[in-house]
């Protein structure tokens, strides 16, 4: 059998992992830094993440301000730092904040963007007889527990008519996944890009279903209140927001270009790069953290607080601040395609 080409070592690096638990709270603090001048951001990031989009996309030129770059494995660890005043905005998915808020974190969700969720995905063997979710009752499914994927996961199973104990969930983390899911240990496998696209650009299996029109295809920049009180370091969040919002619309314009980028900083086949990008990075819109999104992100910790997940009902409005919404359009806006 052909195996995959992405090194097991890569897995967590590239992971937008979102767990109950604290994980490895360990971070690349380095003494990267961009700019110059009396104020500094620190600004959380994960691999192949913000600060490879700002770089290739020139975006890092002219700072009258100073950002020192922290790369951290995965999302929970990141808000950590967030909570505890060591990194002023970072970027996770849609899943990390609804964590930190049931942990109660001082977080602020500043930053929104809006994208497909078809690499979202419920992936099984090409050989496997399953060919509607319906029929995942009864079958074994890997997930990483209380991830983006978990709750796509869940929200896939209840469109088809099922509930979680409803199927035999194994929660593993997604190198572990990977290894269960090419061995036939478990029946599918719920998990996102660039996952998805290694496995199907692998030939290692199939989609059996995806996040669109189930998930809200949502990612975030995440602030820390103590950091948005400091009026300096506000302008700062805002100018590097403004820059973002201008790297992602230059990765929608230079797909094959970033795909270079991401995959050299990454590890990453070109090729597996590529079809991630295509299918989910460049269709990021930004989008103002509004309403609609508080009620999404609602959804979200109501469900993971019913199965118990997160131990107390969570009130998302309480971990927003709509301050640089500017003139961006609604949450609801169609991502790119």
């Amino acid at each position: 059998m052909r195996r995959l080409l992405v090194p097991a070592a890569l897995l967590l690096p590239l992971t937008l992992l979102l767990t109950s638990c604290g994980g490895d709270s360990a971070a690349d603090t380095g003494a990267r830094t961009d700019g110059s001048g009396s104020v500094t951001l620190s600004v959380g990031d994960q691999k192949g993440g913000s600060e490879a989009i700002l770089r290739a996309a020139g975006e890092l030129k002219n700072l009258d301000y100073r950002i020192k770059w922290s790369t951290f494995t995965s999302g929970p660890p990141l808000l950590e730092a967030v909570n505890a005043g060591a990194v002023d905005v970072g970027g996770v998915g849609n899943t990390p904040p609804v964590f930190a808020a049931g942990a109660g974190s001082k977080i602020s969700v500043v930053a929104a963007w809006h994208g497909t969720s078809r690499g979202d995905a419920v992936l099984v063997r090409n050989d496997s007889k399953l060919t509607s979710p319906k029929q995942l009752k009864g079958k074994s499914v890997a997930v990483a527990q209380g991830s983006s994927a978990h709750y796509q996961l869940v929200a896939s199973l209840e469109a088809a008519g099922l509930r979680l104990k409803d199927i035999k969930v194994k929660y593993l983390q997604p190198a572990d996944a990977l290894a269960a899911f090419n061995s036939g240990k478990v029946d599918a496998w719920a998990v996102w890009d660039p996952y998805t696209s290694q496995v199907l650009q692998g030939r290692q299996g199939r989609v059996l279903t995806t996040g669109d029109g189930v998930t809200n295809g949502l990612s975030f920049q995440v602030a820390s209140p103590a950091a948005l009180r400091n009026s300096k370091k506000a302008a700062a969040v805002k100018d590097y927001l403004a820059r973002l919002r201008r790297a992602q619309g230059w990765v929608h314009d230079h797909q094959a270009e970033w795909a270079r980028v991401w995959a050299k900083d990454t590890g990453l086949p070109y090729d597996v790069a590529l079809a991630s990008v295509r299918r989910t990075n460049a269709t990021r819109v930004a989008v103002a953290v509004d309403k609609p999104l508080v009620a999404s992100e609602q959804r979200i910790a109501d469900t993971f607080t019913e199965l118990n997940l997160i131990p107390k009902k969570v009130d998302f409005g309480d971990f927003v601040d709509p301050r640089f919404n500017g003139d961006l359009p609604p949450s609801t806006t169609p991502a790119k395609h």
